[in-house]
């Protein structure tokens, strides 16, 4: 296998559910590996999600990230293709919902995902952890591990909800664990841009976060929704939708790529997702996978 550089690790972090968390890893994942970079997803939610999300048949699955951290197998061992070139995944199981108890009492526990992952270090340019939605035991592995977390946060009511204690936890892995932990960025997500409430709290979380809020901001549509259930991300079940332009968008400004834009774009994203409700009725607008 080619050497490459030490990879840049990343994890998709926010312990509040519905926020779009695990269908920006995996989004974020796949536009990364088809502009070249080599690209390993680590499912680190026991709901495995991200696994179902990227076609994987978990009845298949003979190694699982709960193998890794439980059963001392190499990383190497779990990992899997996907169905897009140049991306793979470590996969999770409902078996990893004991991994914390089971771990609670082991040496070292907050490093088991870091032990694994170094073996792998230049083999491939980056790595995307989708944590679970806690600041559990295994999102303390992943944090502890990664180079920077992307936090995502749903343009809605109580949008900073709960941050507070993210931001608590991420300075005691700084402190502690992990002294080059930073903030990747920041990205809104679920936006309806025919509401006021969508401004405003984007408007609040730049006033929050600063200049660590991406410029792209990913759209509430129905294809995005409908995407996981076909085990597909949304390159692949709609390349061409409002969902697929603004993932690929936020992953240009992850590798600071300049962005092309069209003109009057946030008008054309009030009429596709206005269409979208009309068509569908309003379906899809339930809550999103992660």
């Amino acid at each position: 296998m080619v050497l490459l550089l030490q990879m840049k690790k990343i994890a998709v972090c926010n312990q509040k559910g519905g926020v779009a968390k695990t269908t920006s890893a995996i989004n974020i994942a796949t536009y990364l590996a088809l502009k070249g970079k080599k690209t390993l997803i680590v499912d680190l939610d026991p709901q495995a999600n991200t696994t179902s999300g990227l076609g994987v048949d978990k009845a298949e699955i003979e190694h699982s990230i709960y193998n890794v951290l439980h059963e001392h197998i190499s990383l190497e061992q779990a990992i899997r293709k996907t169905q897009i070139e140049g991306l793979f995944i470590v996969p999770s199981t409902i078996n990893l919902t004991g991994a914390e108890v089971e771990l609670v009492n082991v040496m070292g526990r907050e490093y088991r995902l870091r032990k694994a992952v170094s073996e792998m270090e230049r083999q491939f340019d980056y790595l995307i952890v989708d944590c679970p939605p806690s600041l559990g035991l295994l999102t303390i592995n992943g944090l502890t591990m990664v180079d920077s977390l992307i936090i995502p946060i749903q343009c809605e009511y109580y949008a900073l909800e709960g941050l507070g204690q993210l931001m608590n936890t991420i300075k005691l892995i700084q402190e502690n664990l992990n002294s080059n932990l930073e903030i990747e960025g920041v990205l809104m997500t679920m936006a309806d841009f025919r509401t006021n409430l969508t401004k405003e709290v984007i408007s609040e979380v730049k006033r929050y976060f600063g200049d660590k809020v991406y410029e792209t901001i990913i759209p509430r549509t129905v294809k995005l929704t409908e995407a996981p259930g076909f085990g597909k991300p949304i390159a692949l079940y709609d390349g061409q939708s409002l969902g697929a332009t603004k993932y690929e968008q936020v992953t240009c400004e992850i590798l600071k790529i300049p962005i092309k834009r069209e003109n009057g774009e946030i008008k054309k994203a009030e009429l596709v997702i206005s269409k979208e409700v009309k068509n569908n009725t309003g379906e899809g607008y339930g809550k999103e996978t992660g």
